[in-house]
C-alpha cells in the first residue's frame, strides 16, 4: 500500500481458537472510531491511543474472557500492529522518530519511537498493584509488546514517577499515541524518500 496522506489505511482480521478480531486504521484521521473488545478498561485505553494519535481506529474483538483478558489484549495488539504496518507500507516520507514526556496529574511517562521495521520494546514501567479494577496491569506491557513486534516498531516506554496506577497506564497509552502521531506524519522535506540511508525500512 502506498504511504501517501490520502491512502494510509488498512484493515486486518485475525481469528484463532481464542479470539476473533477485526481492526481498521486510518493513519491520517481525526482520532475517531469505534472500540469494542469486551474489556472496559482496555477500551478506554484504546480510545486514548486513537484520540491522541489522531489515528482513526475501529476495533471489534470477541475473546475467551471467561478465562481472562490476556488473549484478547495481546491479539488486539497484534492486529493493530499489523494494520499500522500495512497502512504505512514502505514508510516513505514519514518522520520516523519521536519522543515525548507526558504528564498527567502526579504521573510522568516518557515514550520514544523509531518506526524502523525492527521490532523492539524497552519497558521500564512498574505498577504497585496487580489490577486496575478487574484489569491485570501486566497486560499493559503485553499490548505494547504485541504492537511493537507486529508493527515493526522500536518502542521505549519509561514511567519516571507516579502514584496512581490508572494514571500510569493512561500516560503510557497517551505518550505512545503522541509519538506515533509525530513519527507517522509526512515530512514535507522528504515526502518522496524513505528516511534511511539504507533506502529501506522493511
Amino acid at each position: 500500500m502506498a504511504s501517501t496522506e490520502t491512502a494510509r489505511t488498512a484493515s486486518v482480521a485475525r481469528k484463532t481458537n481464542e479470539t476473533d478480531i477485526s481492526v481498521s486504521v486510518r493513519v491520517d484521521g481525526t482520532g475517531a472510531g469505534s472500540i469494542a473488545t469486551g474489556v472496559g478498561f482496555f477500551d478506554h485505553m484504546l480510545e486514548q491511543l486513537s484520540r491522541h494519535s489522531l489515528i482513526d481506529l475501529d476495533v471489534s474483538a470477541k475473546g475467551d474472557l471467561h478465562i481472562d483478558d490476556h488473549h484478547t489484549v495481546e491479539d488486539v495488539g497484534i492486529a493493530i500492529g499489523q494494520a499500522l504496518a500495512k497502512a504505512l507500507g514502505d514508510r516513505k516520507g514519514i518522520c520516523r522518530y519521536a519522543s515525548l514526556d507526558l504528564a498527567m496529574d502526579e504521573t510522568l511517562t516518557r515514550a520514544a519511537i523509531d518506526i524502523s521495521g525492527r521490532p523492539f520494546l524497552v519497558w521500564d514501567v512498574d505498577f504497585s498493584a496487580p489490577k486496575i479494577g478487574t484489569f491485570d496491569t501486566e497486560l499493559v506491557r503485553e499490548f505494547f509488546q504485541a504492537l511493537a513486534q507486529h508493527g515493526g516498531i522500536t518502542l521505549h516506554v519509561t514511567n519516571l514517577y507516579g502514584a496512581n496506577n490508572h494514571h500510569i497506564a493512561e500516560t503510557c497509552f497517551k505518550a505512545v499515541a503522541r509519538v506515533l502521531r509525530t513519527a507517522c506524519e509526512i515530512d514535507p522535506r522528504q515526502k518522496d524518500r524513505i528516511p534511511s540511508t539504507k533506502g529501506s525500512l522493511a
